[in-house]
């Protein structure tokens, strides 16, 4: 184990990013307010004396031992997304980035200054506000002098699941960058659809002379597909009786049910995800499921505020049958191993899922440009030492 790879970790929820960072790295502190999700956390890195539960404007700096290299946040995305109504950074829930920062600032006043910060979120924060949120975040990461660049990774190139969300990695300007680990700006990249770059253009000259295009490899081919990850018995779910899975069908627009028509055609076992969504149709709200039979499940979400959850709908021919995704098959989709400890509850479990990152995009980000970036700052503190 290296001792030159440590972290925080922020908003922890059950650990994803952490073991997405990989046993070389040491955490000092994890925190998150969610008594449920610490279970979950304590059952996978015991005895988790790291892990404060409490409030993020509880912490104080006296909560945070020694110095990291890096902190990690995943701080919540509800007032950030479509499904929270973009009320924004300043909002109760994703406003919960400001003690954070408070942290990080008063941590700097100590001489423990974060060298690397990385904040994930939903993409939706690059126009929260029509963009405010994202300068006014670039903006305090300006002012304590770091330096920036903003990806969007989606978990499909990974695991067979839709997932894309904002990764901004942040280092100190006083920190060395390897040359290889910044892209030309014109190259096209995976990495950097035009959402970025729009809001890029958006910003005003005195933020674009901190930001870094980040270099990040694209990944090999994914093989794997949605069936791989599904149980033909799964536990903590029923399927559905026809009875219920006719009702699915019947909250099917024309689109939709011509997707289950032509599944049937292909006389082979199909399987599709669903979603119930509210749709505006001729001027009235309307409860909808909506399908897809493209092997890759849609974006996991949280069993609240409204959420719905997601169901499998299997086609053979004439038989259509359907039922909640499980818990396990969720962490699966996640990039969670099997020994990874969930709790006994499906909607705790759901909960944990629908709030983390995708490990196997954390891996990457590790391997490729992390690690690279938390070795340069040891070697830079060896040689000022």
């Amino acid at each position: 184990m290296s001792s030159s790879l440590t972290f925080c970790e922020f908003f922890a929820g059950g650990g994803l990013a952490r073991i997405g960072l990989g046993t070389d790295w040491t955490c000092l502190f994890a925190n998150d307010i969610s008594k449920k999700k610490a279970d979950v956390y304590r059952a996978n890195f015991p005895p988790a004396h790291e892990l404060l539960v409490t409030d993020i404007h509880d912490v104080t700096t006296n909560d945070i031992p020694g110095s990291a290299v890096l902190a990690w946040a995943s701080f919540p995305c509800q007032d950030l997304s479509l499904a929270g109504n973009g009320r924004g950074l300043s909002a109760e829930r994703s406003g919960t980035f400001w003690p954070f920062w408070l942290l990080v600032t008063a941590l700097e006043k100590e001489g423990r200054g974060l060298p690397i910060i990385v904040l994930e979120n939903v993409v939706g924060l690059l126009t929260s506000s029509k963009g405010r949120d994202f300068q006014e975040l670039l903006n305090v990461l300006m002012a304590s002098g770091y330096r920036f660049g903003a990806l969007i990774i989606d978990a499909m190139h990974f695991v067979p699941q839709s997932r894309p969300r904002l990764f901004i990695i942040a280092v100190k300007s006083d920190q060395y960058i390897p040359d290889d680990l910044i892209d030309n700006p014109i190259n096209n990249n995976i990495w950097r659809p035009k959402s970025v770059i729009n809001a890029y253009e958006q910003l005003p000259r005195l933020i674009q002379d901190s930001w870094i295009w980040w270099k990040l490899p694209a990944p090999p081919s994914r093989t794997s597909t949605l069936r791989d990850f599904l149980d033909e018995d799964p536990q903590g779910v029923k399927w559905h009786t026809k009875e219920e899975t006719d009702y699915i069908l019947s909250l099917m627009s024309g689109i939709n049910l011509a997707k289950v028509r032509r599944a049937q055609e292909m006389g082979s076992l199909e399987i599709g995800t669903i979603y119930k969504r509210i749709r505006v149709e001729e001027g009235i709200k309307k409860q909808r499921a909506e399908v897809r039979f493209d092997g890759i499940s849609g974006c996991l979400r949280t069993p609240v505020g409204g959420s719905s959850r997601q169901i499998i709908m299997v086609v053979k021919g004439d038989v259509v049958q359907s039922r909640l995704l499980s818990v396990r098959e969720a962490a699966r989709l996640m990039g969670l191993p099997e020994q990874y400890q969930l709790p006994a509850g499906y909607n705790d479990g759901y909960h944990v899922m629908g709030d983390a990152v995708v490990v196997p995009v954390v891996a990457w980000l590790e391997q490729h440009l992390l690690r690279r970036l938390a070795l340069s700052v040891s070697k830079l503190e060896m040689i000022e030492a």
